[in-house]
């Protein structure tokens, strides 16, 4: 199993980014939301995924960069798993939206949850 998150895997480019939220669609699993957009890369990635932490509702960089370093981890280590029967290849934008610090148990339960949601609104469409 690929357990990577390297350079390749994440969302950097700018112009990808404003597409995805202006033309992507979401879920949420409370207090996680999936942005994500159906689009074509130029490396052979599948997906590329970035994870993003409200500054308005988590004043301090530290606790914003922990949460993102969860988020990144969950990310890591499940998506082997989540991805192994996704065919087309997706940007994703994982937004922490709760207010108050989460753990990692949490974080992991809620970010199969979303990826579980997504999994099924993308097969029926």
């Amino acid at each position: 199993m690929n357990f990577n998150y390297g350079k390749k895997d994440k969302l950097k480019s700018k112009k990808l980014i404003d597409l995805l939220f202006t033309e992507g669609q979401s879920v949420s699993a409370y207090p996680l939301r999936l942005v994500y957009l159906s689009t074509t890369f130029n490396d052979n990635v599948n997906t590329k995924t970035g994870v993003s932490v409200s500054k308005r509702k988590f004043k301090t960089a530290v606790d914003r960069n922990h949460i993102k370093r969860l988020l990144r981890e969950s990310y890591r280590l499940n998506k082997s798993s989540l991805f192994k029967n996704l065919t087309t290849p997706h940007a994703f934008m994982i937004l922490y939206i709760g207010n108050k610090k989460p753990n990692n148990e949490q974080i992991n339960l809620k970010m199969l949850t979303l990826f579980d949601k997504f999994l099924n609104k993308t097969s029926k469409s």
